[in-house]
């Protein structure tokens, strides 16, 4: 990359997710949080501001050239650098309330091309760890991540997440018609839909309508360096609209073309 040490910023975002999960597993387990309301109707807890704001601080004092953009407090540190950081402390925290294990730190290095070179998925709570650097591959656990090599969907396994932003776009009908067809259809939501599809246990997942660079920054790349294919609905490679859609690639043409009729 010129500039900067693929590796090494790898060896950082495993380094920022050591210290999330120190941070957020002990509340997790001991249901140590209060629960508030954003204006959107989702949960936050003081569990996502703290992990975030020990993430900001430990960019911002060993990489102050850099931004870094999280969920809970928006941009902090260097709005000008073409490198900034993308943290989602907990992604999941519907699930992190209830006690359910299924939710990660969400953790990328972006450059202003759009581009995604570092990612870190962190489920401590699952005792699960997926990362990769562009280039280099995808891992889960230190084990190399490589997407199925399903090309029907009559036989592939399948995740998809509805909301109403699917209805809005008229296209939850075909989402039902979408799982019909399949094999077998779950909804396991949130980052682990899309490690799933780069473990290749999944070849498919649709995201909800509305995600944001945050919630699937990281897991682009993952998918990506597993040899799979990562867009919005409309086809586009990109984390930064609003629809996700990760595939093993055998598949991803024909459901784009189902959900951008």
């Amino acid at each position: 990359m010129g500039d900067i040490d693929l590796t090494h910023e790898l060896a950082f975002a495993l380094e920022l997710a050591e210290l999330a999960d120190r941070f957020t597993l002990p509340r997790f387990e001991q249901a140590d949080f209060t629960l508030a309301w954003k204006d959107n109707r989702t949960e936050v807890t003081e569990a996502d501001h703290g992990a975030e704001q020990l993430l900001a601080a430990h960019v911002l004092a060993h990489r102050p050239d850099h931004g870094f953009f999280g969920e809970e407090h928006g941009l902090q540190g260097n709005a000008d650098s073409p490198w900034r950081w993308i943290v989602d402390p907990i992604d999941g925290t519907s699930g992190f309330v209830r006690g359910i294990p299924v939710w990660a730190t969400l953790i990328a290095l972006t450059h202003s091309t759009h581009d995604v070179h570092v990612a870190v998925v962190s489920a401590p709570a699952l005792g699960r760890r997926w990362w990769a650097s562009a280039g280099h591959g995808a891992f889960a656990d230190g084990r190399p991540c490589q997407v199925s090599n399903v090309t029907d969907l009559d036989a592939a396994q399948v995740s998809v997440t509805f909301n109403s932003g699917w209805d809005d776009l008229g296209l939850t009908a075909e989402l039902v018609a979408i799982q019909q067809r399949a094999r077998r259809a779950r909804g396991f939501g949130d980052f682990w839909q899309h490690c799933l599809v780069a473990e290749g246990a999944l070849d498919l997942a649709i995201d909800a309508v509305g995600v944001a660079p945050y919630d699937i920054a990281a897991v682009r790349l993952i998918v990506e360096e597993a040899g799979g294919r990562f867009t919005d609905r409309h086809g586009v490679a990109t984390h930064e609209h609003p629809t996700a859609i990760s595939s093993n690639g055998l598949l991803h043409d024909q459901i784009i073309a189902r959900l951008d009729p």
